[in-house]
């Protein structure tokens, strides 16, 4: 055997190597930051205890989970988690200054907020899978609306928590390299930003009660219910909903919630709120407490004093065992019964608030018609 032979037949042989050690680093890099880091950030809470985040209320009573019922919810998830046919997007319209008060819902829990002349991009997510495998996991079921150039100059990244379908290292790698936006995180995330190549000027971190003052919007990082996680050990980072308020509007941005009595007092505290982002889709029996289905959601959208309710945390990624379409279906009917202004925009539509005061204005401002029922 010639020396090139040889040597071709060992990189044949190490190439499954090589190829296994990448596939290793890429997925310990989508971790994020590592556990003595995130410890580190937990020591100077009062929210933590030995590192670990917890929340304030016990955990609701959860379904007894059979071989049956997982084989069942499974077989769901596949046949009616996901559209019958390609979900209607909007190319996104944006001004060239910021509104007083607008959302572009962009798809799960991303939004792009215009609060009082200043861009606010929350949960940011492009990647085509939530996870930190490539090629598996959750997929996308519509594209992205737009590449995130096309969102103009953003001023903040406003992140709620860790999971992979809010915080993707890809899309907060691109944001940090093209944009000059400051991000505000819970405590602890700055860590895993850290490691992605965030610069540590651009970060701002807060605890639960925390306040900040950032490119004259404030915002609040409150208590809300759910966990974290992005590898084996759940709970290293904090997780939070926040109110973005500027000089004549606020906003209520929910991340991941269940249902809890904080709403109620996040309402006394902080509110009316302008517009709130709550989420209604992936709930299951399995996990009452940490996803609210469409009927808590709009119950906590009153809790807080809310104008307008934006349902996020739907049609993107298949995450829960219910059809496609049944949380806005369930949203839609329970804030008919109980008198709430529900936008339901396209993937990509913008909502412009800005000047609508009476309830009867903020009606006519809502895109209200049941798209999702033109898909397929």
């Amino acid at each position: 055997m010639s020396r090139t032979i040889r040597a071709a037949a060992a990189a044949a042989a190490l190439s499954p190597a090589l190829a296994l050690a990448g596939l290793g680093l890429h997925l310990r890099r989508n971790m994020g930051a590592p556990g003595f880091e995130l410890r580190r950030a937990a020591e100077t809470s009062p929210n933590a205890i030995d590192g670990i985040f917890a929340n304030t209320e016990p955990g609701l009573p959860r379904a007894k989970a059979s071989l049956k019922m997982l084989v069942n919810m499974v077989r769901d998830r596949s046949t009616e988690g996901a559209p019958p046919g390609p979900v209607p997007l909007v190319r996104p319209e944006l001004p060239a200054a910021p509104a007083g008060l607008a959302a572009t819902w962009l798809g799960h829990a991303s939004v792009l907020l215009e609060v009082d002349g200043r861009r606010v991009l929350v949960d940011p997510v492009w990647s085509e899978y939530a996870s930190p495998v490539p090629f598996f996991g959750p997929r996308r079921l519509h594209p992205v609306v737009a590449p995130l150039s096309a969102l103009g100059e953003i001023d903040l990244v406003l992140l709620t928590h860790d999971h992979y379908d809010h915080l993707d290292r890809p899309t907060v790698h691109h944001l940090a390299r093209d944009t000059s936006a400051v991000f505000v995180c819970p405590l602890g995330m700055g860590a895993h930003l850290r490691s992605w190549g965030v610069p540590g000027h651009r970060i701002v971190e807060r605890d639960w009660d925390g306040v900040v003052a950032v490119r004259g919007l404030t915002l609040t990082c409150l208590e809300t219910r759910h966990f974290s996680g992005r590898g084996f050990r759940r709970n290293t980072t904090l997780w939070a909903a926040w109110k973005v308020a500027g000089p004549d509007h606020s906003v209520y941005v929910g991340g991941d919630t269940g249902p809890s009595r904080v709403h109620a007092r996040t309402g006394a505290e902080h509110g009316p709120f302008d517009l709130t982002l709550l989420p209604v889709g992936a709930y299951a029996d399995l996990w009452p407490d940490i996803h609210t289905d469409p009927e808590q959601a709009v119950a906590a959208h009153a809790d807080l004093g809310g104008r307008v309710m934006l349902p996020v945390h739907w049609a993107t990624f298949n995450l829960g065992f219910h059809p496609w379409d049944e949380p806005v279906e369930r949203a839609r009917k329970a804030a008919a019964a109980h008198d709430v202004v529900l936008a339901l925009p396209r993937p990509g539509q913008r909502v412009d608030l800005t000047g609508a005061r009476t309830q009867d204005a903020l009606r006519a401002a809502v895109p209200a018609e049941p798209w999702w029922l033109t898909s397929g």
